[in-house]
């Protein structure tokens, strides 16, 4: 797309403190109007006080978030807002349909849009079951379909697809997908990394309270690499280290390169000079996955 979005969630060096512990610390990020934003990181790496702090349910030890253009928990701002964080709490002994109603009311709309949320999260057939029988991954739809009630322009959704089994994940994605083509922005954490790779525009990356990246799966994944197979191996990897400055490899006989794709021919030049019968040279992905767990271990594996 041309030209720069604008802003639907914005946060400048949002800071939280729990007594001694630095739960959130200094987290920067930028959500634009009209994409799904992926909120990464392990557990208790921060990611469900940032969203906490971003809908004013915790007020920061430092920095500040603003929410569709205003402070964050102001007045008149939730009303554009719908929320899942943590997991959803409702009435046990009324159903699905009528937990429903009881927010409707506070949002100020009606049965017709408690039907439209039911339908839309997946939840139409069972919506007349007390809540209390529903299933783990039941209750996280009916978290869902709440956070829809009044069609939101933002929706927040902490671990969606929590409980879901794989035919729910699927339709979660497909429900992603429909509500960022009709406009709405959707901040999303998950742990479901191959989802968050189909689903979302842009992705932030936090771990131990600090965002470590901030960019499109594309950019994270980054150039990818190169797969060879060469023989002799130990003369491939020799000449190989020598030109990817030691981001090499050897698994089974097979060389996995760090490198760009784009200087394969020059790879191929330099194995063929020192001699090496080169079988096999083909460029890899790396997956978000890879990216993900480089991110979030390299710190602990250094201590």
């Amino acid at each position: 797309m041309g030209g720069r979005r604008e802003v639907a969630v914005s946060t400048r060096k949002l800071t939280k403190k729990y007594g001694e512990h630095l739960a959130v610390d200094g987290v920067s990020l930028t959500v634009r109007r009209g994409e799904v934003y992926g909120f990464l990181g392990p557990n208790g790496a921060g990611k469900t006080t940032t969203l906490r702090m971003i809908l004013g349910l915790v007020r920061p030890s430092g920095g500040s978030a603003t929410v569709l253009g205003r402070p964050a928990g102001s007045a008149g701002v939730n009303r554009y807002v719908g929320a899942l964080v943590e997991g959803p709490g409702f009435y046990p002994y009324l159903s699905g349909r009528d937990n429903l109603r009881v927010l409707a009311r506070y949002r100020g709309t009606g049965d017709d849009d408690v039907e439209r949320a039911l339908e839309r999260a997946g939840l139409a057939a069972r919506a007349g079951d007390p809540f209390k029988a529903y299933s783990l991954g039941m209750k996280q739809r009916l978290g869902v379909a709440a956070a829809l009630l009044g069609d939101p322009g933002l929706l927040i959704l902490d671990e969606p697809t929590n409980g879901l089994d794989p035919a729910g994940v699927g339709d979660m994605r497909l429900l992603l997908a429909e509500l960022a083509g009709a406009g709405h922005t959707v901040l999303l954490s998950s742990h479901m990394l191959s989802e968050v790779e189909e689903t979302c525009d842009r992705v932030g990356v936090i771990n131990k309270g600090r965002l470590v990246a901030e960019a499109t799966v594309g950019e994270l994944r980054g150039a990818g690499g190169l797969r060879v197979r060469a023989e002799p191996v130990s003369v491939a990897l020799d000449v190989s280290k020598r030109l990817t400055e030691d981001h090499v490899t050897a698994v089974d006989g097979v060389l996995h390169l760090r490198a760009d794709p784009g200087r394969a021919a020059e790879i191929t030049r330099a194995l063929v000079a020192a001699d090496v019968d080169v079988h096999e040279i083909r460029p890899v992905e790396r997956s978000l996955e890879e990216v993900f767990f480089e991110m979030t271990t390299d710190e602990e594996v250094a201590r």
